[in-house]
């Protein structure tokens, strides 16, 4: 079945809707040729119905059409501007439009509000994930190897999502923050009880925030969110931003054998290695640890990511105490 029914938003006619309807059940029990014919007709009669479209380009796609997906996804991405369904990732997958066009957050809004309530049971228990165990141990051997406890006075947990990154290091921080731009996975988080500040917003935006009133961080984590994130060198200078001058970024991305960013079929960003250097650089910070792991499994088949942790270019200083 095309997974097109949690993606639901009305067109506002009631035969229209009535039609999206009936062209999901029809493809629920494999017609996939009569769903098509029915959305055809459905946003004949709508059609600004990006709902409809995007889920016709869903079922030209199974159907083999890639033009007629592309033209379909086209609609469904002029029809509606925040890119609530993802047509211009589905677009860049096709091979037609932008080769890596930034999400928009009212789409990744979208995606971790629906998966909220099944995303720690999703990753840990059938992706075999160990994002988080990864980092506090790349973590811990940088500061191993500079002479430095493992302890940090404030820490940010850049998209937080449900804490499992936070749960992984709260033993080891007086002040955990954390930021996400989803509601659901952030009231996930609030039920655990482990930070300190929550927020609800889009990560470059809080950055800024942060850095307006002079606050710096001492571990600032970001465990499996740049695959997200299309662009790293903004990001990446934001985070610098706030960085104390003897604090820590520790993140992992998904990686491929090229340079830049690469949308995957799954609709996630890799990163080129070189690429991922090149914006740490950029932003004034330095590589002090890196390692290719396989931070969840797609399928059963482990993802090659990286294991990052950088630091500001200037030497490490002695701990940092909380600045509350």
């Amino acid at each position: 079945m095309i997974d097109t029914g949690p993606l639901f938003v009305s067109s506002g006619d009631l035969v229209a809707d009535r039609r999206y309807k009936w062209a999901l059940d029809h493809a629920a029990r494999g017609d996939f040729t009569g769903a098509a014919d029915i959305l055809v007709q459905t946003v004949e009669r709508a059609p600004s119905f990006a709902t409809a479209w995007f889920a016709l380009g869903a079922i030209r796609d199974r159907l083999g059409d890639r033009d007629g997906a592309i033209t379909a996804f086209e609609k469904a991405r002029d029809a509606d501007p925040g890119d609530y369904h993802g047509a211009r990732l589905q677009l860049a997958r096709l091979g037609s439009g932008d080769i890596a066009p930034a999400m928009t957050e009212t789409y990744i809004r979208r995606l971790f509000d629906q998966y909220a309530a099944r995303y720690d049971a999703a990753l840990t228990e059938h992706l075999d994930y160990r994002g988080p165990a990864l980092l506090l141990d790349a973590v811990t051997e940088t500061l191993r190897a500079a002479g430095r406890p493992l302890r940090f006075g404030s820490m940010l947990d850049l998209g937080c999502g449900t804490g499992l990154g936070g749960g992984a290091f709260r033993p080891f921080v007086d002040w955990l923050i954390g930021v996400d731009l989803s509601l659901a996975m952030v009231a996930q988080a609030v039920a655990k009880g482990l930070y300190d500040r929550l927020a609800i917003a889009d990560l470059k935006s809080f950055l800024v925030e942060e850095a307006a009133r002079a606050a710096r961080h001492h571990l600032i984590l970001a465990a499996d969110v740049f695959v997200y994130v299309n662009d790293l060198d903004p990001i990446a200078a934001a985070i610098a931003r706030v960085l104390a001058p003897d604090g820590l970024v520790a993140f992992t991305v998904e990686t491929h054998s090229g340079d830049g960013a690469k949308l995957l079929p799954t609709l996630r960003y890799a990163h080129g290695e070189t690429y991922v250097r090149s914006a740490i650089d950029s932003a004034g910070l330095s590589v002090a640890y890196l390692s290719k792991a396989a931070v969840r499994r797609e399928k059963g088949v482990p993802v090659e990511s990286l294991v990052v942790v950088a630091r500001p270019s200037t030497p490490m200083r002695a701990p940092a105490t909380s600045d509350g």
